[in-house]
């Protein structure tokens, strides 16, 4: 199958002889429920990725990651250190992780953040004037770089739709949504006024983290819903209920809405043409290749091919293994995600209060747009 043109920067290589290249070494602070995304790729991936070591805060925590991934563990940066890692995830709580990013910075060494990278506004400006000059922090905002949203927002950036002025994100929440909105619509710094509202009402439970629940149960489930004027024309509609992320009773919707053509979850419209973004995906019915997904096309052509095939991985996997994979190409700058953040806190402001927010133009404004920067301190692979 043919390849579109115009879809390259969002097309990671997929190289099938990796020998002689050294896989990442990266080493991972906490023990959140994000780590074992890591963990799992990493076993899924050895070629690519291998993890140095972790750092837990007890010796208990740490024997049990030992036993169940083979990893060393530590008490302290410092002896996560001692396993020269090339850059370092974290995965703490918010409140936790300026002080994290700040002491490995001040180490030398690049970091891939949680997300967000601090509580509030005030905690996101103390941790710029601390590290953001050193354009050592990425942020590990992996939404944007699922297969799917991906081709939205190549499909938005390469003319197809024309001049695109509206995005609607209803599938995840705060600054996830907020950064698909800000790809999808190609926004930067800029100040945002937000008008949002808190609604309340009964939802069967559906599944979350821990999985399935055991019985059925009615509950209270909140819905926000949000306009964001980004200013020229650029309307985004923010739209996230309670667990919406897995329950199967409040789909996922995103729009793209342009001048020539609009973008409905897999289905691109135009004037006199309407195509659907179509997914290859293996191992179904007779097809003996494995289980993963192989390639996005469009009208016949590749837009999209899964540069880890034929890995198992799931979208999520794939997503956060490409930004693990580009950090030394600044695949998230801090910029980027401090400003999603200052505008999901300008969201709940709102609902709380019941008027309009705009934001602020902030220190880090005058940093490039996420994947326009230069090089990073570390070699692409």
């Amino acid at each position: 199958m043919p390849e579109r043109a115009g879809f390259g920067a969002m097309m990671p290589e997929r190289n099938s002889k990796l020998g002689g290249m050294k896989p990442f070494r990266f080493g991972i602070v906490g023990h959140g429920w994000r780590a074992d995304f890591y963990l799992r790729i990493a076993r899924a991936l050895p070629e690519r990725f291998t993890v140095v070591g972790m750092v837990t805060r007890t010796a208990e925590r740490g024997a049990e990651l030992e036993q169940a991934w083979g990893v060393p563990t530590f008490r302290d940066i410092d002896g996560l250190l001692t396993r020269n890692p090339d850059f370092v995830v974290t995965s703490v709580p918010r409140d936790a992780n300026p002080a994290v990013v700040t002491e490995l910075v001040r180490n030398g060494l690049p970091v891939l953040s949680e997300t967000p990278p601090a509580r509030d506004r005030e905690e996101l400006r103390k941790l710029w004037a601390e590290v953001g000059a050193s354009g050592l922090v990425q942020v590990a905002e992996q939404y944007r770089f699922q297969p799917m949203h991906a081709v939205r927002e190549s499909l938005a950036r390469n003319g197809t739709l024309g001049t695109v002025t509206g995005a609607q994100v209803s599938s995840t929440h705060d600054y996830h949504a907020v950064a698909l909105m800000r790809g999808l619509l190609g926004v930067g710094f800029a100040p945002v006024t937000v008008s949002a509202r808190r609604f309340a009402a009964p939802l069967v439970k559906g599944p979350d983290r821990s999985g399935w629940p055991d019985h059925e149960e009615v509950t209270t489930a909140h819905r926000v819903v949000a306009t964001l004027d980004f200013g020229d024309g650029k309307i985004g509609l923010y739209d996230f209920t309670d667990g919406q992320w897995w329950h199967p009773l409040r789909t996922h919707r995103h729009v793209v809405s342009g001048t020539h053509g609009e973008i409905v979850d897999d289905v691109v419209h135009r004037m006199t043409a309407r195509s659907r973004i179509e997914r290859r995906q293996t191992g179904m019915d007779s097809n003996l290749e494995g289980h993963a997904l192989d390639t996005l096309s469009l009208d016949g052509e590749v837009c999209w091919r899964n540069p880890y095939f034929p890995a198992r991985l799931s979208d999520e996997e794939i997503a956060i293994a490409s930004m693990l994979e580009q950090i030394g190409n600044q695949p998230y700058p801090l910029a980027e995600a401090s400003q999603d953040h200052l505008i999901a806190l300008a969201i709940k402001e709102s609902w709380e209060t019941g008027k309009l927010v705009t934001t602020t133009r902030e220190a880090w404004a005058s940093e490039p747009l996420a994947g326009k920067g230069d090089s990073g301190p570390l070699p692409v692979h």
